[in-house]
């Protein structure tokens, strides 16, 4: 699996070939980051490389467990600061710019010459993941076989949830907790900054951002309550059942 995921009922995202661009937005067609995944219609900046999703739900959507000012700062502000700046570093790097998103964080991933530009690639593609991750009225559990996967692999279900709970809630200062397919088994993982499995080969199902701007607004310190009320109200179990029937077919 190569790419960035679909929404489940709603869509998805991310950034796409230049030539490409005019194409698929006019058409407001699927745009794949992972091979085989729809993604939504984007932003109208097609003289960029890379182009902002939209939101697969209203930045009103999630509350009262993420408020619209966080969205509008979060989507608003701090993920477009990602895409631009991406564009911008891109500009005299025609190469880079005509690879997919995940062709570039993977390139640049080990090249300290390039760190800028893999941590706003990864980044845009770690946010779009996350906006994915969540839905109104979200939470509970996933069904069939990955919930049966979660309860093989992690001894039953409320095994996984505190693990993935401590992962987000011990990630020092900024970063991500992910459930990920490593290889048949399913583990959670949490990276630093803009780090992200795609890097190591792994296939995400679902993450939450832990980067204080995700949360602090609506919970100041507080992360454990913001990370309780994402686990219980926002995850987007539908999403990460499609992630995982992806990479079972």
């Amino acid at each position: 699996m190569t790419s960035l995921p679909e929404a489940s009922q709603t869509h998805s995202s991310t950034g796409i070939h230049r030539r490409d661009v005019l194409k698929r937005v006019m058409a407001i067609g699927a745009v794949s980051l992972v091979a085989g995944i729809g993604a939504p219609p984007f932003v109208a900046r097609a003289a960029a490389p890379y182009q902002l999703p939209a939101l697969p739900w209203p930045e009103n959507g999630l509350e009262p467990a993420i408020s619209a000012k966080t969205i509008g700062f979060h989507y608003g502000k701090h993920h477009r600061a990602y895409v631009d700046n991406l564009n911008k570093l891109l500009a005299d790097a025609p190469a880079l710019a005509d690879l997919s998103l995940e062709e570039l964080i993977r390139t640049t991933a080990a090249n300290p010459d390039q760190i800028g530009v893999f941590n706003n690639a990864a980044q845009a593609w770690n946010h779009t993941f996350y906006w994915n991750s969540m839905r109104p009225k979200g939470g509970g559990k996933p069904s069939g076989a990955l919930l049966q996967k979660i309860e093989a692999d992690f001894g039953g279900w409320d095994a996984f949830a505190a693990e993935f709970a401590k992962a987000a809630q011990t990630q020092f200062a900024s970063g991500w907790a992910w459930l990920i397919a490593d290889g048949a088994k399913l583990r959670v993982v949490k990276t630093a900054n803009a780090d992200t499995p795609i890097t190591q080969g792994k296939v995400p199902l679902l993450t939450i951002d832990v980067w204080e701007h995700a949360y602090y607004l609506d919970y100041q310190n507080r992360r454990p309550d913001y990370i309780k009320a994402w686990v219980e109200t926002l995850a987007n179990w539908n999403f990460a059942d499609e992630q995982y029937a992806k990479i079972k077919t």
